[in-house]
């Protein structure tokens, strides 16, 4: 069993990493010889899938396989090609790593000429080593005579000493630098059982705004429902003291704040957060929702998609609306994938779950890499 690569585009698998491990710190990662893959499966909250292929493709966005978004300039990935290695007699190597010990790993990277990863062992205890080459300048100290103390000395006779300085310039000094993150290696009947979720043809689909100022609007909403929520906990009074345990988990749990996003087929997307005394929205016009790709769904297969139902419907009806509730701090860590400048499209399963797919710009292929995110609607 062994694996090696050569990381070329590392500062934006230092963002995938951190982006990940906002949302669990134990990631599945699966290394295969053309793609290597990244799960994490949290007990609550939002499940995160990617996967990054190793081989230099063209970037082909292309939805699940229905909305076409295309780039053909190439591009580059994480992975070096030529130097991507992997023997296992299963054709693939399954490992359980602590996520942020990895990203904090891979920061010493950043200004690096050269960085590998590769598997290991310690003590028989197997290890993800990550070794950095990283290059400086030095002040030299280098004992040399100057042209000025020669002509002395030839002048002087050949008896006479030479004057010797330190030559001062600055040097250039190479430096490797060793990280060993510890992992777990996992047999394949631990995680055959694992799969990713299958869900419903979606009622609407649309690309997000930017990210990071979705997530700013989210997290002031979030805020404005926690400190709502803890206004209207201060006036409640448990008459029974051996139930004040129960009384006060059910109310952390109710009172958890959720947003409520929609949005319609007519470029229309709503977050809202709503209490006993507070509503509150914000709406976004004119955003894009992809067109489906003739060359994987026929016209007669479309009209029967619920999202050209919704689409018929008229720009303000309501029941062209699809609509989940979220938790608004586990969405702000999903946001949180917005560091990295993505391209999102937001597929809304009314009532009952969002899925987005994340495609991070200039990098990958489409249909080969993709973050999918798993994100369950609650009840009201």
């Amino acid at each position: 069993m062994r694996f090696r690569t050569q990381l070329k585009n590392t500062r934006t698998f230092s963002k995938l990493t951190a982006s990940l491990s906002s949302l669990g710190k134990v990631c599945w990662m699966r290394l295969e010889y053309d793609v290597v893959r990244f799960t994490v499966i949290p007990e609550q909250g939002t499940q995160v899938w990617a996967q990054i292929p190793v081989v230099r493709v063209k970037l082909v966005l292309d939805l699940i396989p229905q909305v076409n978004l295309t780039d053909s300039s190439p591009k580059d990935t994480i992975f070096e090609e030529s130097s991507y290695q992997l023997e296992s007699n299963s054709d693939a190597i399954n490992i359980e790593i602590n996520i942020s010990l990895l990203n904090r790993a891979l920061r010493s990277t950043f200004g690096a000429s050269s960085s590998q990863l590769r598997l290991t062992k310690k003590d028989k205890m197997p290890l993800l080593a990550l070794t950095v080459l990283t290059t400086e300048w030095t002040e030299g100290n280098m004992a040399l005579a100057t042209d000025e103390s020669g002509e002395q000395s030839h002048a002087a006779g050949p008896s006479a000493p030479n004057e010797v300085v330190g030559d001062r310039r600055a040097r250039e000094r190479e430096t490797w630098i060793t990280q060993e993150v510890p992992i777990k290696i996992l047999h394949e009947d631990v995680v055959e059982s694992l799969h990713e979720p299958h869900c419903p043809d979606p009622d609407v689909y649309i690309i997000l705004p930017n990210l990071m100022q979705l997530k700013s609007i989210s997290d002031r909403f979030t805020k404005l429902a926690s400190t709502d929520s803890k206004g209207r906990q201060s006036g409640i009074v448990v008459a029974d003291p051996a139930a004040s345990t129960t009384g006060a988990t059910a109310l952390t749990t109710n009172a958890a704040p959720k947003l409520e996003l929609s949005a319609n087929m007519h470029g229309k997307l709503r977050l809202a957060i709503a209490t006993d005394d507070l509503r509150i929205a914000s709406v976004w016009s004119g955003l894009v929702n992809p067109p489906l790709d003739p060359a994987h769904i026929t016209q007669d297969q479309a009209s029967q998609l619920p999202s050209e139902r919704m689409r018929e419907a008229g720009d303000d009806d309501e029941a062209g609306w699809a609509k989940v509730r979220i938790d608004g701090k586990d969405w702000g860590r999903v946001l949180s994938v917005g560091r990295l400048s993505p391209k999102v499209v937001a597929c809304f399963i009314n009532d009952t779950a969002l899925v987005l797919y994340v495609y991070l710009p200039g990098s990958w292929n489409g249909e080969e890499s993709c973050l999918t995110y798993y994100i369950n609607s609650f009840t009201t």
